[in-house]
């Protein structure tokens, strides 16, 4: 009788068992998975140097679920093959020797700075206040030419073509001197400075040298523009 009793357990109690270790596998397998993804993220980071006030994002890739990887017994092996740029996709060889295991590991790098951007639509020939910009992290992959960190060093400068809201403020985009400007011409060598007016005779943006006419001598000279306004003379 007693057998009798117990023998349609035993089907019951062996499919517990295919589901125990069925579940077990699969969780091990993913943990592993997510070692080595953190393996390539820590890697790829230790590569790159951020400035200051920067932010970097580094992000892998999912893996394959299919992957049946086995915990290592030793440190993973992590190198970047090839001559790979570290900005933007970036792919990194986990190795693992004593399982005789390898994957790749594709990782997004984003480094990102504070830079001066459009709070609104900017349109050109507007005169830039200070409600127009704000300051915002920008990935430097897409930062070109000269780019701005403090609204103030770009206010009361003229839009020289449109910029779209959250975009960055660039020095092609505007001018701090525009053509015909009445500018101040500091003149300088060491400690001594001397300012007087002058006229500029063309456009430009911060560290662009320009043609400026001296008001009272009318004399035309090389500047450098130093700000909104202002061009810079070294003697």
């Amino acid at each position: 009788m007693t057998q009798k009793t117990h023998l349609p357990l035993l089907p019951l109690f062996i499919g517990l068992l295919a589901c125990f270790f069925s579940t077990i596998v699969p969780a091990s397998s993913e943990n592993i998975t997510v070692t080595v993804q953190r393996a390539a993220e820590a890697f790829v980071a230790e590569q790159i140097t951020v400035p200051e006030r920067g932010e970097l994002r580094v992000t892998a890739a999912t893996l394959d679920s299919r992957l049946r990887l086995t915990e290592c017994s030793a440190p993973l092996n992590t190198s970047i093959p090839g001559k790979q740029s570290l900005t933007g996709n970036v792919t990194v060889l986990i190795n693992c020797v004593p399982e005789n295991w390898q994957v790749y590991v594709p990782v997004r790098t984003q480094l990102l700075l504070p830079r001066v951007v459009a709070a609104k639509p900017l349109a050109r020939g507007m005169v830039l206040g200070t409600d127009d910009l704000t300051v915002q992290q920008v990935e430097l992959r897409f930062q070109r030419g000269v780019v701005f960190e403090r609204p103030e060093q770009i206010i009361g400068s003229k839009m020289k073509r449109t910029v779209n809201m959250g975009e960055a403020v660039q020095g092609g985009d505007i001018c701090l001197v525009c053509r015909n400007d009445s500018v101040n011409i500091i003149a300088g060598n060491g400690g001594l400075s001397i300012i007087t007016k002058g006229n500029a005779l063309s456009d430009g943006s911060l560290g662009e040298q320009i043609r400026v006419q001296n008001s009272k001598s009318k004399r035309v000279i090389d500047a450098v523009i130093t700000g909104v306004g202002e061009v810079t003379v070294n003697y």
